[in-house]
């Protein structure tokens, strides 16, 4: 069990920890510094006062929660609970697609129910002091119990069929695997917003109106084909506001929370709407779509070279060499490479963001689109003096600071 593999497995959980948590600090550390010049006035003192509060406090929950979740894997690792849990299930199963059904609905579930007391924190303790929480106790746990049912469902679907092609044609079962995923994720672009979310919130077309009126007149100048605008009822759930554009071709629809519809003016609305229109025009989608599946297809090369190491399986504390232990131990090595593309990722997003708000100013919106972003950042307590480091790591999205310079240069 402690070979190679397992030291360096143990390694890659610890130092990506201790990155994270290093990562995190430094952008704690920036907690209280000056607001610049260029967004004084966006929170007055009692409200900046709160927004300090409420990151700081992420800040001590994320580390409680990350440091449990990473001790949990050290102490699974460590004892072999995984292996173990292969070897009892091998008492009950012989088929190689039911075994790891199994298994991973069994890590599954029990992630998810470790997972439950902290979303129940941040929900009804951090966002309820924060005036954010509108979530009532029945909601959260339909969401829960619906997360969970999807996950098993949809994912089960994959992973069955991803471990039947192992078992048939284990020489190319990398490359129909990545086949099936490509093709789900095709799939949940197209269908997520008009199958998936009515599962969760209810949506409504947008009545006619002067905000109807006026989203259809910008789209009609920008040359958008745009029929599906719909409403969705975000408050059910949380104050804080937003709007999304889905799928493609006939199926691209623009959804509004009823948040956002509340708290900016129609101006402002189109302004938001124009962005996401501009993420459209600039085939931002399609591009994210190719370059995920080009790095699935990687993850998949590499996958199907490594999975059958019986060193991979002995790692995870397994006595037989096993499909899903395999997958297991290749996830956590796969990290490294897993955390270059997101890297690459984010930086390719927040390119792609900047071209959208200088879709949304080209049309005269520039203005409206500061103010919207302004009030969406006051809304929802948005830190204002991120880290660097910390956005070069975590945020697909520039700073309030880079998109406000970014849209003035570009007026100018």
């Amino acid at each position: 069990m402690y070979n190679v593999v397992f030291w360096l497995i143990i390694a890659l959980v610890v130092i990506e920890f201790v990155a994270e948590r290093y990562i995190s600090k430094l952008n704690a550390g920036w907690f209280g510094k000056p607001i610049p010049q260029k967004l004084a006035g966006i929170f007055d003192a009692e409200k900046y006062q709160k927004q300090q509060a409420y990151s700081y406090t992420n800040y001590r929950f994320g580390v409680f929660s990350s440091s449990f979740s990473v001790l949990f894997s050290l102490v699974a690792l460590g004892f072999g609970l995984y292996g173990w849990l292969d070897e009892w299930l091998r008492t009950w199963l012989e088929n190689e697609v039911w075994l790891c059904l199994a298994f991973f609905g069994i890590i599954m579930l029990v992630n998810a129910l470790i997972d439950i007391p902290f979303d129940y924190y941040r929900t009804f303790v951090i966002e309820e002091k924060f005036g954010f929480n509108k979530a009532t106790l029945g909601v959260f746990c339909g969401d829960e119990i619906k997360n969970i049912l999807l996950t098993a469902v949809m994912g089960g679907v994959v992973l069955g069929v991803i471990t039947w092609v192992y078992t048939v044609i284990p020489a190319y079962f990398w490359l129909i695997a990545w086949g099936v995923v490509s093709v789900f994720m095709l799939f949940m672009t197209m269908f997520y917003s008009e199958w998936i979310v009515p599962l969760f919130n209810k949506q409504t077309p947008l009545e006619e109106g002067e905000l109807r009126t006026a989203i259809e007149s910008f789209a009609q100048k920008a040359g958008f084909e745009l029929t599906n605008i719909y409403v969705m009822d975000g408050s059910k759930r949380s104050t804080k506001a937003n709007a999304y554009f889905s799928g493609l071709g006939s199926k691209k629809r623009i959804v509004l929370y009823d948040t956002l519809i509340k708290e900016l003016t129609t101006q402002e609305i189109v302004a938001v709407l124009a962005h996401e229109i501009g993420h459209y025009k600039h085939k931002h989608t399609r591009t994210m779509i190719v370059v995920s599946m080009l790095s699935n297809l990687l993850m998949f090369g590499l996958l199907g070279f490594f999975v059958s190491s019986p060193a991979l399986s002995q790692a995870m504390g397994g006595v037989i060499p096993s499909f899903h232990l395999g997958i297991m131990a290749f996830g956590i090595l796969y990290s490294p490479i897993s955390t270059a593309l997101g890297l690459c990722l984010n930086g390719l997003s927040r390119r792609n963001e900047y071209q959208a708000d200088a879709f949304a100013a080209s049309y005269g919106l520039g203005d409206d689109l500061i103010s919207a972003l302004k009030k969406l950042s006051t809304t929802a307590l948005s830190n204002l003096q991120p880290h660097p480091a910390f956005v070069f790591v975590h945020y697909s999205h520039p700073t309030l600071l880079q998109r406000l310079l970014a849209i003035e240069a570009y007026k100018a």
